[in-house]
Parts: C-alpha cells; sequence; structure tokens
C-alpha cells in the first residue's frame, strides 16, 4: 500500500506542474491582457508551489519508510525528490518574494512591471524562476520514469533478484 500512495503522490504533483507550467499558463498568457494573466498565473504557481513543498515532504519521509521497509529501489528516488524540492524552495519562495517586491515597486510608480525601471532585473529573475522550474519538471520526468513497478513493499527489481539468487518471492 505505501508504494500506490507514493505513486500517487508523485504523479499528482508532477502532473499539476506540467499542467500548470506548460499548459495552463501558456494558454493564459495567449487568451488574457498580461497584467490580468500574470496575476492568475501567480495564484496559480503559489499554489502549485505549496501543493510542491506538501507532496515533496510527504514524498521523502514515505520514501524512507519504503527504504527502511527494505524496497531499496526508493533510495535513488529520495535524492530526485529532494531536487525536486529544492527547486521549489529557491524557484519559488526565494526568488518570487524580489519578484513580487519589482511588481509593487512598479505598480507604485504607476505602471506595470514590463514597462517600468525594474523590468530588466524583473526579467532575469523570472528566467532564473524558470530555469529552476524546467530543472524540477526534468527531475519530475526522471521521477515518474524511474517509479518502481512495486509488489506489496518490493519493487519489481527485488524481486527479479531475489529470483536470481533463488529466493521465492510471494
Amino acid at each position: 500500500m505505501p508504494h500506490r500512495v507514493f505513486r500517487l503522490l508523485t504523479v499528482a504533483w508532477v502532473g499539476s506542474q506540467f499542467t500548470i507550467g506548460y499548459a495552463v499558463a501558456p494558454v493564459l498568457f495567449g487568451s488574457l491582457d498580461r497584467m490580468t494573466a500574470g496575476a492568475v498565473a501567480a495564484q496559480l504557481f503559489r499554489i502549485e508551489a505549496v501543493l510542491g513543498v506538501v507532496c515533496g515532504m510527504l514524498l521523502l519521509a514515505l520514501g524512507n519508510v519504503l527504504v527502511r521497509r527494505g524496497a531499496d529501489s526508493y533510495r535513488q528516488l529520495r535524492w530526485l525528490l529532494a531536487g525536486m524540492l529544492l527547486c521549489v524552495l529557491i524557484g519559488y519562495f526565494a526568488l518570487q518574494p524580489f519578484m513580487n517586491a519589482l511588481r509593487i515597486a512598479a505598480m507604485d510608480a504607476g505602471t506595470d512591471v514590463g514597462h517600468s525601471a525594474y523590468a530588466g532585473r524583473f526579467g532575469m529573475l523570472h528566467g532564473v524562476s524558470s530555469l529552476f522550474y524546467l530543472i524540477q519538471s526534468l527531475f519530475g520526468v526522471v521521477l515518474v520514469w524511474k517509479l518502481p513497478i512495486a509488489l506489496g513493499s518490493t519493487s519489481a527489481r527485488d524481486v527479479r533478484a531475489a529470483s536470481q539468487t533463488g529466493k521465492v518471492a510471494g
């Protein structure tokens, strides 16, 4: 059962990340004015970041439980999860406050950030944030790709290894 919860949390996190970042956000910017699209996208990315932290922490804890129970195929997945979680923490929680401060400063000056004196800095921070999102997405693809096909609390690889050494898996 824990491996099923692990899979469910993984696909929920990675799936929502791809949906928001690579489907919803481009549609918003393609169909709404830039200010409105940016405001809606900012709210969606905030929700995605919170979801990422919650799923990341739960998956790391669950991965540790599975490894302690002998499912060694989850060992390397914990590193991918840690990388994804680090990308969320840096990309959203470290960079986003600076981007918001620039956005607010531009609004106080009576313009949007794209047409303000802060446009260059905002663009650079947005690019770095997007890079962390891309790296997190790539980690997510690898994580989903490497998910063990679990039987009970052991993976198919663990079962193959046991059968090759003459142990009967049951």
